[in-house]
């Protein structure tokens, strides 16, 4: 419901003074004069919507002619203002419980409108955003394997002879780091001690260091961890692959030569 206009309200409060004064007495009527508020009125009212109001309120006086002569006059004034409002907005006043013009159908809650979330979730889902990148680096290698060994032979060595002991005689280059251990330590502690506490330490790392970010510039332990252990290899596997000649003792490459075959 809307509430009701000014200039309407007025018209009809205007109607209803105009309905109450011409219910008075007929004695009374007679003898009194036309006020200048009721002569301001009816100037004010359309000369349609007059015609229409004194009609109304005939037809609801001469319903009943002896309440309209004798004590009729609360029924026409009761009667009139309903009719005045009728006449003001074309039906009566849109009024509800108390006598209040507006009313309140329902209260939404906001966040049945609109649901968002505090804190975003920094998380994707494994498909498309990790499998694509994996599925085109496995086929970027691929295809780099494949060009290769078009263009880079690989024979397979002589048959071994086994009167006859290579020397040096190396690991693959894989193993040359524990081959290299071998020379400095016991073979119980190049062997198992050492690459199992370097295993170990990496295990440990993701639990040592819980910081979620990706970036390297935040992740300097576990960075600075996985670079001491490929550095400590990768040393183990140069000095065993170019720095040990016959007896694999410690030989300088641009010296001896080099004693070492893919």
């Amino acid at each position: 419901m809307t509430e009701i206009p000014e200039h309407l309200r007025k018209r009809a409060e205007e109607a209803r003074k105009k309905a109450e004064a011409e219910s008075a007495p007929a004695g009374d009527a007679a003898g009194a004069e036309q006020t200048p508020e009721q002569s301001e009125a009816e100037s004010r009212i359309p000369a349609h919507l007059l015609e229409r109001s004194k009609a109304a309120k005939a037809k609801a006086a001469g319903g009943d002619a002896a309440a309209a002569s004798g004590g009729g006059g609360g029924t026409a004034v009761a009667t009139a203002p309903a009719a005045a409002a009728a006449v003001a907005d074309g039906g009566p006043l849109p009024t509800g419980p108390g006598g209040h013009t507006q009313r309140l159908l329902t209260v939404v809650k906001a966040g049945s409108i609109q649901d968002v979330r505090a804190t975003p979730l920094d998380k994707v889902h494994t498909w498309p955003h990790l499998l694509v990148v994996e599925f085109v680096a496995a086929l970027a290698v691929t295809a780099f394997l494949l060009f290769f060994s078009i263009f880079v032979n690989a024979p397979l060595l002589e048959l071994a002879n086994f009167n006859e002991t290579p020397n040096p005689s190396k690991a693959p280059w894989y193993f040359l780091g524990l081959q290299e251990l071998l020379t400095m330590f016991h073979p119980m502690v190049a062997g198992v001690t050492i690459p199992g506490m370097g295993m170990f330490a990496l295990m440990l790392a993701p639990y040592t260091d819980r910081n979620p970010s990706n970036k390297p510039t935040d992740r300097k332990y576990v960075i600075s961890l996985m670079t001491m252990f490929l550095m400590f290899w990768a040393v183990l596997v140069i000095i065993g692959s170019f720095f040990r000649g016959p007896g694999f003792n410690f030989v300088f490459p641009w010296n001896a030569g080099l004693f070492f075959e893919l």
